[in-house]
């Protein structure tokens, strides 16, 4: 209702809803049904197709709802690859932990609940800190150094998980990862926004609230496979089995999202100076790197 853009892309909007449909349909329901099997695979490739449609669609529109120009700033390229990496390997890890309890040690999922929450509850501890220091330092090395925390925090739960680990064990790389996740929740939103001007804000939010929700349901039926091919629900030991290779793949995918994080340039809204692109229209010009 405000802004310069009033316009609808309704072709827009419903080749990206039935392409993340059928991609997420197919992540979803991939290791019940099997990854080869037809539904699946119609799934997957019916959704690709759709997204890659949405893309051509969206160079050629006048009024996209996604400009892809977007992506050729690289603070907002590596901020949402940075967020696509961070979903997968932390939901991907906290849906198999929370089992953990359950299945393994026996607790119910109140008590699986309570013994995650030195790691998500951190955030509300540390993210005013880390948004505070922010907008001193930039987005940059907080998203770097918390994607690197959360890759050791997993790292050492997998490294000690057992059947019978004792809780306090655990304890630590949870407080770990938490404070990792809280230092990547802090500067990303500020670092996406920064990239476009602030009438694209909406389309800026949106596309990375898109991407962070396909990151987590990826993460959670990649991980998910990797346990079944080497565990099971049998017995405490069998889960196990399954868990700590997910985990060391989980880790693996946060270390790679922080070294994707460290390609964001260096940029704040205040240091942001107006310059004309190619399409002559208003961006933030980000300082060197």
């Amino acid at each position: 209702s405000t802004g310069p853009d009033k316009a609808l892309d309704i072709p827009g909007l419903a080749l990206a809803s039935g392409g993340l449909f059928g991609i997420v349909w197919g992540l979803i329901h991939g290791n019940g049904d099997g990854w080869t099997s037809p539904s699946i695979v119609g799934a997957l490739v019916v959704g690709a197709t759709l997204l890659a449609a949405f893309v051509a669609w969206e160079l050629r529109t006048p009024q996209p709802m996604l400009p892809m120009r977007f992506f050729r700033n690289r603070a907002f390229a590596a901020a949402n690859g940075a967020s696509l990496l961070m979903y997968f390997g932390m939901f991907g890890s906290i849906f198999l932990l929370s089992q953990f309890f359950q299945t393994a040690q026996g607790y119910s999922p109140l008590g699986s609940g309570l013994r995650i929450l030195p790691w998500t509850l951190m955030p509300m501890f540390v993210a005013p800190v880390a948004g505070a220091l922010s907008d001193r330092i930039g987005g940059r090395p907080l998203m770097a150094t918390g994607l690197a925390l959360q890759a050791i925090g997993l790292g050492w739960i997998a490294a000690v998980s057992s059947a019978t680990v004792e809780y306090s064990s655990l304890v630590g790389p949870f407080i770990l990862s938490g404070i990792g996740m809280a230092l990547f929740f802090a500067p990303v939103a500020n670092v996406v926004l920064s990239a476009v001007r602030p009438a694209e804000e909406g389309k800026a939010s949106g596309t990375n609230n898109s991407i962070r929700e396909v990151g987590g349901v990826l993460g959670v039926a990649v991980l998910a496979s990797i346990f079944a091919r080497y565990g099971g629900y049998e017995s405490p030991e069998s889960f196990t089995d399954g868990l700590v290779p997910a985990l060391w793949i989980g880790a693996g995918v946060l270390a790679v999202g922080s070294l994707v994080a460290l390609l964001i340039p260096r940029m704040r809204r205040a240091d942001a100076v107006p310059v004309i692109d190619h399409d002559r229209e208003l961006v933030p010009q980000p300082e060197a790197a």
